[in-house]
């Protein structure tokens, strides 16, 4: 295995992990950026109020995008078992 094959594994697992992670980071940061308007308007200062629709809109995100997450993991670490054996040998 050369140290090329080690940066491209890392390279395909850090693309994967951002990839599976941005729809719940788009979530949290929109919610949170509507949450911070509704309270600079209002002029609300709860703590709360900006954590719980966080975490609802979170595992909406989570239940809707949940199974092309799952696919995606699951594509990468099947591709990478099948390639153990040219990477031994």
């Amino acid at each position: 295995m050369t140290p090329t094959t080690v940066i491209e594994i890392g390279r395909q697992a850090m693309e994967v992990a951002l990839m599976v992670s941005a729809p719940l980071f788009i979530a949290a940061l929109a919610t949170g950026l509507i949450i911070s308007i509704f309270q600079a308007a209002t002029q609300i200062n709860e703590t709360t109020l900006s954590f719980v629709p966080k975490l609802v809109a979170i595992f909406i995100t989570l239940i809707l995008a949940g199974p092309w997450m799952i696919s995606v993991m699951t594509d990468y670490i099947r591709r990478l078992y099948e390639s153990i054996p040219s990477m031994i040998g």
